[in-house]
């Protein structure tokens, strides 16, 4: 595991009722470019990240969604995919603490959902960059549990890194 519900923290400016990664296992860039020192945002296409999420039955939106049949909405999937898209950012920077890159959600294209989510389910979520033009980059995100395919969609963000300023 790259980094713990703590480091994700860390990382993501999300916090509760709004946090939807638990950990993220994985961040697989290209063979091409895992040798290179500096990366441009270009670089990064083909970089795959894992993420997990688990749905606890205590989860706050779970209470009107809907009370006696909880379901995950369809849109906290998307956001859980949006927020997996930002680790992909790691390429460029590593875990770094005096850089930060926010990735800013700009669309969301061919979103399915398959099958129901619900409490107890554990969440896989991957995202991978398909192509990156300047700082905007689109993603292929997936949502798995149990090896079944649950959602996806299509996700366009932009990628915006911060130098943090050490006075």
């Amino acid at each position: 595991m790259l980094m713990n519900k703590e480091k994700v923290l860390e990382y993501l400016p999300h916090r509760e009722p709004f946090l939807f990664i638990d950990s993220l296992e994985s961040m697989e860039l290209p063979e091409n470019v895992k040798n290179q020192e500096e990366r441009a945002a270009r670089d990064l296409v083909g970089t795959v990240v894992v993420c997990h999420f688990e749905v606890k039955k205590e989860l706050d939106i779970l209470r009107g969604h809907f009370p006696g049949n909880p379901i995950l909405p369809g849109v906290v999937q998307v956001e859980m995919m949006a927020q997996s898209c930002a680790f992909v950012s790691l390429g460029l920077t590593g875990i770094d603490e005096n850089t930060s890159v926010k990735t800013l959600l700009l669309g969301v294209e061919s979103a399915k959902f398959r099958k129901p989510v619900l409490p107890g389910m554990k969440l896989l979520i991957t995202a991978t960059i398909d192509s990156c033009r300047g700082t905007i980059a689109q993603y292929h995100c997936s949502i798995t549990s149990n090896g079944e395919k649950i959602s996806e969609a299509k996700i366009l963000a932009k990628l915006d890194i911060v130098k943090k300023d050490n006075k």
